[in-house]
């Protein structure tokens, strides 16, 4: 073979191997944490991945552990009601989206456990369960559950006669039973509305929804760390970077640790009367949480 025909197979691998390389950074499909969006800092940016909002209709999801599957839901335009899909990494690439009957999911650290509200559904070597009862602890649960890696579940707690206000409750795992719930302190359950907790893994902080008097309008997000004691110290808004005049809600911490995600929107009034939410997903890193914890008084790990 002459040297001018090595040199043309050299350069046309050389083009191949651009190409490819090129074609797998630029694809939308190929894994790529997040789905290849850049990461946030200190601001809160739109999350809104083209692959499950080609329309802009994502309103936000959750990934399990090992970021192989992404449960997500979209509402308005031609959705006239909120839908729910899941979409799967299959063969090292993200596959067709499919609707399911799983709303909002939660998983356990360890990725064997699917929960929210008050049911659950344990990882099968075909899939998820059929779903479980959680047990009668749970029976006036309604709005946000949140699990530390030691087991116990915080929540909302919404009575009739609480008309709408909601508290914050937990329960621990006591000899292989969960405990009545013990409602929180008023450090917590002050303010209206009050839902969507997230539990840190370790229980050092804990976030949540709520309308305050002290608040930027509308629900905010809040948190609260433990002490020394591992008592609750006195909850702080999460500032004018998280809160805004819209609604925010629905605080959530990824597995890695990396990122916060929340919803950001408002309710909109329909022509006849009735309202309409329209809200986006957002994140943030964590580093937000960091710049929030106190200095002088470490977080207790109950």
């Amino acid at each position: 073979m002459s040297r001018a025909c090595i040199t043309v197979l050299l350069v046309s691998l050389v083009i191949t191997l651009v190409g490819a390389a090129y074609s797998k950074e630029t694809s939308p499909t190929l894994v790529r944490p997040y789905f290849g969006e850049k990461p946030p800092g200190s601001i809160p940016t739109l999350f809104d991945p083209k692959l499950v909002s080609p329309e802009g209709r994502f309103e936000g999801g959750e990934f399990t552990p090992d970021m192989t599957e992404f449960y997500f839901s979209r509402k308005n335009g031609r959705y006239k009601q909120r839908k729910f899909f899941i979409i799967r990494l299959e063969d090292g690439v993200w596959g067709q989206e499919a609707e399911t009957e799983i709303r909002w999911p939660k998983f356990s650290k360890d990725g064997t456990l699917l929960y929210g509200g008050k049911e659950y559904r344990e990882r099968t070597e075909s899939g998820w369960s059929e779903p479980k009862s959680q047990g009668e602890f749970l029976k006036d649960q309604a709005h946000g559950i949140s699990l530390s890696s030691k087991g116990t579940y915080y929540f909302a707690i919404y009575k009739e006669e609480d008309e709408g206000r909601g508290n914050l409750g937990y329960s621990r795992l006591i000899d292989g039973s969960y405990e009545s719930p013990v409602k929180m302190s008023i450090n917590i359950n002050r303010g209206k509305w009050i839902a969507h907790p997230h539990i840190a893994p370790d229980e050092s902080y804990l976030m949540w929804d709520v309308e305050r008097e002290d608040g930027h309008g509308k629900s905010d997000i809040y948190i609260s760390f433990r002490d020394k004691s591992g008592s609750w110290l006195p909850a702080l808004n999460m500032g004018s970077l998280i809160n805004t005049g819209l609604q925010e809600s629905s605080p959530r911490v990824t597995h890695d640790g990396k990122y916060l995600f929340f919803s950001r929107g408002q309710w909109n009034v329909n022509t006849d009367g009735s309202r309409n939410w329209v809200g986006k997903s957002y994140w943030v890193s964590t580093q937000v949480i960091e710049n929030l914890r106190p200095k002088h008084k470490t977080a207790a790990k109950p």
